[in-house]
């Protein structure tokens, strides 16, 4: 006889609580800021809960298709609705007017400490939170939930209209849904919610075939979040399957969408630019590719001082240096090398930089410290500084834990020690002369 079924779970009356939020990380470009608003989603349904609802932000949702559906749902017959507009977020601005229009009261506003309001909103009251670098830390946490939570008390028990749309027209009526649109609850399944932790544990594994299908969820429920479609993108380009050409292509055409050309998003920028990298490093007839390569690199450091953005810009300064040096243009050489050592002592400044503000936070470790220690190395073979490259190879070799480092950033340096040598060896002696070799005192010529 076949076991019986197990019962279904209880289901969950408390009043709901809709958080309309990106999720993720996500840019600021107001500033340039990096804000994890999973930390900040955690910390708020830590509140919504200690005030007795129920909470669920739209990546929570298990559904059919893309969200919009679902989400005008609880935008209509949600119980309470907190809009979080932190990184200036279109989206969470627009659903927040939605709300407004669909209820007259239940909702409420909040925001990291420095959101830059585009519009006017005196009238509005916002609560803030503040970000410790990557997310709220401890105190800042405790203080914003205990805040929150009794916001949420109050505003569930006082019947004032808190949307600008009704204060200002007192006559209107809220509509009325035709159907029986008031069940919310979710079907069995795996939210997307589910499908970004397996992706972000995927990513941290550097396991890219397992990340591209869980990327490829995430970016099903929600198609138009940029920040899923560029880890699609950069998962697709790691993974190089089924091959690494077609891998490229299929993160061309994922990322062709955000408009490359046209964006403001260093990280949109810098993953353009390294697939393009990458097409011209697998064959380097395509001069095209090369060319946007440098163009996008050049437009991401000049948007944000990034040491891994700046040494490729340095690379591909110095290749077209070499290429321009092999043509006997030796004039556009020499003035390509010079902004390619500009491009090198800035990644290595950033490299330090970005290091000791790490190591302070105590948060200095994985993938990203060893790359923030191969910059100084990569930067000192560039500038044909043998001693410092010394030094900088052995505070590497410790930090080479996965298989990949070493192989990968030791075909850097060959590559960067051959156009340098190149460049020395093609030269003209009388221009060879001029090339910098004082870092304190930087050549003074424009960026082209």
């Amino acid at each position: 006889m076949p076991s019986p079924k197990p019962p279904p779970p209880p289901a969950d009356d408390r009043p709901l609580c809709f958080v309309v939020q990106g999720f993720g990380i996500k840019t600021d470009y107001t500033d340039g800021r990096q804000l994890d608003l999973d930390a900040s989603y955690d910390v708020i349904k830590e509140a919504v809960e200690r005030a007795g609802l129920r909470c669920q932000r739209a990546d929570e949702i298990v559904h059919a298709g893309t969200i919009d559906i679902p989400m005008y749902e609880r935008l209509l017959h949600a119980d309470l609705v907190i809009a979080d507009l932190s990184t200036n977020n279109l989206n969470a601005a627009f659903e927040l007017g939605v709300r407004y229009a669909l209820r007259p009261r239940t909702t409420l506003v909040v925001a990291e400490s420095k959101f830059k309001s585009p519009f006017d909103v005196n009238h509005i009251v916002i609560r803030r939170y503040e970000h410790l670098g990557p997310d709220l830390g401890a105190k800042e946490a405790q203080r914003f939930k205990r805040e929150l939570a009794a916001a949420i008390q109050a505003v569930m028990a006082d019947a004032r209209t808190d949307s600008p749309v009704y204060t200002m027209l007192p006559g209107l009526q809220p509509p009325q849904a035709t159907s029986d649109a008031t069940q919310v609850a979710t079907r069995p399944g795996t939210s997307a919610r589910q499908w970004l932790q397996r992706a972000q544990q995927a990513m941290a594994d550097e396991d890219y075939g397992a990340a591209v299908r869980a990327w490829t969820q995430v970016h099903r429920f929600a198609p138009g979040d940029r920040h899923a479609t560029l880890q699609l993108a950069l998962a697709t380009y790691r993974a190089r399957q089924p091959s690494e050409q077609r891998a490229l292509a299929k993160a061309q055409a994922l990322l062709a969408p955000l408009e490359p050309a046209g964006s403001n998003d260093p990280e949109t920028l810098g993953l353009w630019a390294a697939v393009h990298r990458r097409l011209w490093e697998l064959d380097p007839a395509r001069q095209e590719a090369f060319d946007e390569a440098l163009q996008s690199y050049r437009r991401s450091v000049l948007l944000k001082p990034d040491h891994y953005l700046a040494s490729h810009l340095g690379s591909l300064r110095l290749a077209r240096a070499a290429a321009l040096a092999r043509a006997a243009q030796f004039g556009e050489a020499h003035a390509e090398w010079v902004l390619a050592e500009r491009a090198w002592r800035d990644a290595q400044a950033w490299a330090l930089d970005a290091a000791a503000r790490q190591g302070r936070r105590g948060a200095d470790s994985g993938s990203g410290r060893f790359w923030r220690a191969v910059t100084p190395w990569l930067a000192a073979i560039a500038l044909g500084d043998g001693p410092a490259e010394k030094r900088a190879a052995a505070r590497l070799r410790p930090l080479e834990k996965s298989e990949w480092m070493r192989p990968t950033r030791e075909a850097h340096g060959q590559r960067v020690r051959a156009w340098r040598a190149e460049l020395q060896s093609l030269l003209p002696a009388a221009l060879a002369g001029l090339a910098p070799a004082d870092p304190a005192r930087p050549p003074n010529l424009p960026m082209p």
